[in-house]
C-alpha cells in the first residue's frame, strides 16, 4: 500500500467526523479539535543487529484525543507504516472506545520494519528501543499500548519489561496483550474475533437469517480472519472462501476450516497448497455468499468492485477495508454493513478488561470475560443500528455520530471548546 492510499484513510475519516458532527449540532470548533491527534511523536530508534552494524528505524506515537480518558491502541511492527496511517488509526481507536462506551481516548503506534527480515534478538531490540524512545508520553494513566499487525504477546512482554526497568516499578497496567503469566488476560487473543462472531450474529437477527442456512466469506486468515473462520464453522455456518496475501480458496459447498487450520503457517498463509484451485482475493469478493467478512487490508472493497458485491451482510473485521464511495453504493444497494469501528471493538474491550484486572490486582475466567465481551458488543451493536434507524443514515456515519459523541462532551465539558 501506498503512503497516497494512507492519506486516503486519513482524509476519509476526517470527513466522516466532520458529517457525524455536524448532524449532533457540534460547531466548526469542535471538528478542529477532533480531526487531528493532539500530540503525535515520531522517534528514531538505533538497533544493533546480529551482524554488528547500527540500523536506525522510525517509529510513530499518535494520541488522538485524552478528554475521556487515557488514550489506548495497538503498536504495529511494517514495513508500510506512515505517520498519517497512525493517525488515522488512533482516530478510529477514538471512535472503537466511544461506541462501546470505554473511558479511553484512541492512540497508536507503529515502527517502519519487516519483522519476517529480523531474527528474535533483533526484535526484542527494536521493541525496547521502541519503549525508550516513547517511554516519557505511555504509562497506566496516560496512553496503554497493545498488539498490533505483526507485534504479539511477546513483544508487549519486552516492552512491559522495558518500561518496567525505566520506571524502577512493576507496572502491569502499561501495556495490554501481554502473556497470562505476566498479568495478560484471558480471551484476549480471540478477542477481535469473537467480537466480530457476535457482530454477525446480531447482524443475521436483523434480515432474519439462521446461522445455520448462512455463508460466510472471510478475507484475510490472520489471527482475526482465521479464528472467525474456526468460530463460524463451530457455529454451524458454511464458509465457502478464505485468502491469504497469496489468493483465494472458494468452495459454494463449504471449506474443510479444520483442515485448513491446520494447515496454515505462522503467517496464516495456507492457499500456497492450492495454487491449481485458488482464486485472486479480488475474485473472492464478488463470490456468491450471504456474509463478507473482509478481515485484511485497506481498501479492499471500492467503487469499483462494490455493484458487484453477492453479500446481504458485510462485517467489517480489518481496518478501513470499505472505501466511503463504496460505503454509499452498498448501502443504496440494501446491504447491511456493520463498519470497523464497531465490528472490529472487540480487541480494545478485552484490552481494556486486562487494564482493569492489572489495576485490581483480581484476575477474571475466560467464561467472566467472554460475558462481559458479549455484553458491551451487543449495546454497542443495538446503539449504532438505533441512530441507523432513526436518523436515516448509513451505518458507518451511524458509529461515527455514536463514537465521536462521548469525546466531544467530554471536550466540552472541560472547556476546551
Amino acid at each position: 500500500m501506498t503512503a497516497t492510499d494512507h492519506g486516503n484513510v486519513l482524509t476519509s475519516t476526517q470527513t466522516v467526523i466532520g458529517q457525524a458532527l455536524k448532524r449532533l449540532g457540534y460547531t466548526e470548533e469542535m471538528y478542529e479539535l477532533l480531526k487531528e491527534p493532539m500530540r503525535v511523536l515520531t522517534v528514531r530508534i538505533p538497533v544493533r543487529m546480529d551482524d554488528g552494524a547500527v540500523k536506525v528505524f522510525t517509529g510513530y506515537r499518535a494520541q488522538h484525543n485524552d478528554a475521556v480518558g487515557p488514550t489506548k491502541g495497538g503498536v504495529r511492527f511494517h514495513p508500510d507504516v506512515t505517520e498519517d496511517e497512525v493517525k488515522a488509526l488512533s482516530i478510529w481507536m477514538s471512535l472503537k472506545c466511544g461506541i462501546v462506551d470505554l473511558p479511553y481516548g484512541g492512540g497508536k503506534g507503529g515502527v517502519v520494519c519487516d519483522p519476517r527480515q529480523m531474527s528474535f534478538r533483533e526484535l526484542e531490540r527494536l521493541s525496547r528501543g521502541y519503549v525508550r524512545a516513547v517511554s516519557q508520553i505511555v504509562g497506566p494513566t496516560k496512553d496503554i499500548p497493545a498488539p498490533d499487525v505483526m507485534t504479539n504477546s511477546q513483544i508487549m512482554a519486552w516492552m512491559f519489561d522495558e518500561y518496567s526497568r525505566i520506571r524502577e516499578f512493576d507496572a502491569p497496567g502499561f501495556i495490554t496483550g501481554k502473556p497470562i503469566v505476566l498479568g495478560g488476560s484471558h480471551g484476549r487473543e480471540t478477542a477481535t474475533a469473537k467480537g466480530v462472531t457476535i457482530m454477525i450474529r446480531e447482524a443475521l437477527k436483523k434480515r432474519g437469517i439462521d446461522v445455520r442456512d448462512a455463508r460466510v466469506i472471510v478475507q484475510g486468515f490472520g489471527n482475526a480472519g482465521s479464528y472467525l473462520s474456526k468460530f463460524m464453522h463451530e457455529a454451524g455456518a458454511k464458509v465457502v472462501g478464505i485468502s491469504d496475501v497469496y489468493g483465494a480458496l472458494y468452495d459454494p459447498e463449504g471449506l474443510d476450516i479444520e483442515y485448513l487450520l491446520d494447515k496454515r503457517d505462522s503467517f496464516g498463509t495456507v492457499t500456497k497448497l492450492f495454487e491449481k484451485t485458488a482464486i485472486t482475493n479480488e475474485q473472492l469478493l464478488v463470490q456468491d455468499c450471504d456474509i463478507l467478512v473482509p478481515a485484511a487490508i485497506e481498501n479492499q472493497i471500492t467503487a469499483g468492485n462494490a455493484h458487484e458485491i453477492k453479500a446481504s451482510i458485510i462485517v467489517e473485521a480489518a481496518n478501513g477495508p470499505t472505501t466511503l464511495e463504496a460505503t454509499k453504493i452498498v448501502s443504496d444497494r440494501g446491504i447491511l454493513l456493520v463498519p470497523d469501528v464497531l465490528a472490529s471493538a472487540g480487541g480494545v474491550i478485552v484490552s481494556y478488561f486486562e487494564w482493569v484486572q492489572n489495576n485490581q490486582g483480581y484476575y477474571w475466567t475466560e467464561e467472566e470475560v467472554h460475558a462481559k465481551l458479549e455484553d458491551m458488543m451487543v449495546k454497542g451493536f443495538d446503539n449504532v443500528y438505533q441512530t441507523h434507524a432513526t436518523r436515516g443514515v448509513d451505518m458507518r456515519l451511524a458509529a461515527y455520530m455514536v463514537g465521536v459523541r462521548k469525546m466531544a462532551e467530554a471536550a466540552r465539558y472541560r472547556g476546551w471548546v
